[in-house]
């Protein structure tokens, strides 16, 4: 028996990556050798995956400026004082807000792709932002000449675009990272907020074939920047009825971090639809202790005795580094977690085998 694991997407930079990008934004490195550290660091990201045993990798977002911004990064149309994402430490995230449409991105990840396929011997795994969350753009006192429908539907058009060519270039699975839709709870107890978000990403996942959404996959948590999060303290119970009305083939879902899991985990099997797969944290980002390769083990015949095998997978609670200045976790220790899941998984498969 094999029980699938993948990562959720991003890795701390390189030292070296980290040192470019400095001076980089300074000025005292090119941009032709900026990309040179990048590809660097992605070949090595994916070298040191593969020693780990993953048997899926991801180019560990190391050329993404954020797992969120990255389509666009650069976009004239933006300006700095967009929603605020406070996390539990105290420290915030803002996202920029829409200026000017048409929208259209910049970057798609397809990119980053075709270029972590260049050094990958097993299957690559590819992070797409959620439009649920680019939707935020959008600012609450409108855009003169420019309805927040229409850019609704321009959205829809990009997602669906950059999906449709990561699926053709070859990717594994796309994953649509759906970080918000926790955090929206807390923003919005009501959960008007949340349906609106399900909504659109489904309007999305339904141009795909059934065949196809059993590639794509949504990740959803609590976050993880600079080893904090920001909704955590948000009720699972309350999510996971509407994540769950997403049409998408498989679902990541944080688990490790769980204070109570066996009852996050009932309430995965209440909902969980024939056909779809849930793939349940069993490393912590957020936590600086690596864990051991028998607590993986526990904790996938944990989930094992709530979820049909058949539809199980492991993952790691959320990606270590979503934004490229995030240095709280080390490459080290993120390796180190990633190898003990997937030994801890293979334990686990071992003795449900």
């Amino acid at each position: 028996m094999i029980i699938p694991t993948e990562p959720i997407g991003s890795l701390p930079r390189s030292p070296q990556l980290l040192q470019a990008r400095a001076a980089f934004q300074t000025g005292e490195l090119g941009e032709d050798a900026f990309t040179s550290a990048q590809r660097e660091a992605v070949r090595d990201t994916i070298e040191r995956l593969e020693a780990a045993g993953s048997p899926v990798v991801t180019d560990g977002e190391q050329s993404k400026p954020s797992f969120l911004t990255y389509p666009i990064a650069g976009s004239p149309s933006l300006s700095s004082d967009g929603v605020v994402i406070p996390f539990a430490d105290g420290h915030q995230r803002q996202l920029p807000a829409l200026t000017a449409g048409p929208f259209r991105y910049l970057v798609s990840a397809d990119q980053y792709l075709r270029a972590a396929l260049q050094h990958a011997r097993v299957p690559v795994k590819q992070a797409v932002v959620a439009p649920s969350a680019l939707s935020l753009l959008y600012p609450a006192a409108g855009i003169v000449g420019y309805p927040r429908e229409e850019y609704l539907h321009q959205l829809a058009d990009e997602a669906e675009a950059e999906i449709r060519r990561c699926l053709d270039a070859g990717a594994h699975v796309v994953q649509l990272d759906f970080e918000e839709a926790r955090l929206s709870l807390k923003l919005d107890p009501s959960g008007q907020v949340l349906d609106d978000f399900v909504s659109l990403n489904n309007q999305v996942l339904a141009r795909f074939t059934e065949s196809e959404r059993a590639r794509i996959g949504v990740y959803s948590g609590p976050g993880a920047d600079q080893n904090a999060t920001h909704s955590l303290d948000v009720d699972y119970a309350e999510l996971l009825p509407r994540l769950f009305r997403l049409t998408a083939g498989n679902f990541y879902l944080q688990l490790a971090s769980e204070a109570d899991p066996d009852r996050v985990l009932r309430l995965i099997a209440d909902e969980l639809r024939p056909g779809t797969r849930v793939f349940v944290g069993v490393t912590d980002p957020t936590d600086p202790r690596v864990e051991t390769a028998e607590q993986v083990r526990d904790r996938v015949l944990r989930a094992a005795k709530h979820i049909p095998v058949d539809q199980l997978g492991t993952c790691d609670d959320a990606g270590f580094a979503p934004f490229a200045d995030d240095t709280s976790t080390s490459r080290e220790v993120a390796f180190a977690k990633i190898r003990a899941r997937v030994e801890g998984t293979a334990l686990a498969a071992q003795i449900l085998g």
